[in-house]
């Protein structure tokens, strides 16, 4: 492939919350995520507002031969001009940080659903559902013996 001075290559391991620095990650625990791929790298890219992107699927990392993660390549001068970052470390800060927010609201929203509870009309999600004031009735006698 032809070096062209003006792309950024922007891996998902590098955002990998389990890896430490010296493992491959290259951002701060505050902008890394759990379990990157590059779909979430994707779309946080697109929140943050970088618009010359170009997805590589199946491609590997050379220090990890082993995973398919693929990787983004961004536009130096693209980024610059949308968001101002000047350096690849700035854009995968700005990158990081969107990516952890957005899993942040994902799993807010997550939990927000399963508080509420089946929908009304949901009959089977509804059978399914344990009732756990009926369930505390039902206690272990201490006077039981057994023979």
């Amino acid at each position: 492939m032809d070096h062209n001075p003006d792309r950024i290559s922007v891996w998902p391991g590098y955002f990998d919350l389990k890896l430490s620095r010296r493992g491959g990650r290259r951002v701060p625990k505050d902008a890394a995520v759990v379990k990157p791929d590059l779909e979430g790298l994707f779309m946080a890219a697109r929140e943050v507002g970088l618009r010359k992107i170009k997805r590589e699927e199946s491609t590997s990392h050379p220090r990890r031969p082993h995973g398919r993660e693929g990787r983004l390549w961004v536009s130096a001068s693209g980024a610059k001009e949308a968001i101002g970052a000047g350096s690849k470390e700035e854009v995968l800060q700005l990158i990081g940080g969107q990516w952890r927010q957005m899993q942040r609201d994902e799993r807010k929203a997550t939990e927000a659903a399963t508080a509420r509870g089946p929908k009304t009309g949901d009959r089977r999600a509804r059978s399914q559902r344990k009732n756990t004031q009926q369930r505390s009735s039902f206690k272990k006698r201490s006077g039981f013996k057994k023979k």
